[in-house]
């Protein structure tokens, strides 16, 4: 059973969220966890966490959680300045998507056991 909370109807403050999948070049995954290891969150505020999800064969996903869209968007010449570290060892992901499948927004619903 998992306790349910619609957010931004209620008291509760809204988060957003942003998802990043990319992938890595052969041989290259050892240097793309070394430079998110070294990422900082300085010029970030309002990031509250940070996950590197491993997702397939070279394959990760990045996901931020944030205050709320505000704060995401304040940090994104920061987070293009940390993609930009990263684009020599990226992959193009095909299907006009580039080297990167980003997404963001608001959480609509947080679960919770």
């Amino acid at each position: 059973m998992f306790n349910l909370w619609h957010l931004g109807m209620g008291g509760l403050k809204m988060t957003a969220m942003n998802i990043v999948h990319m992938k890595i070049k052969p041989g290259k995954e050892a240097d793309y966890l070394a430079i998110h290891r070294e990422l900082k969150a300085d010029g970030m505020p309002g990031l509250r966490n940070f996950w590197l999800v491993e997702t397939g064969e070279r394959a990760f996903t990045v996901v931020g959680e944030w205050d709320d869209m505000t704060a995401l968007a304040a940090a994104r010449p920061v987070m293009i300045a940390n993609l930009d570290r990263l684009r020599p060892i990226l992959e193009d992901l095909g299907g006009d998507l580039g080297m990167t499948d980003p997404r963001s927004g608001a959480v609509a619903l947080h679960a919770a056991p």
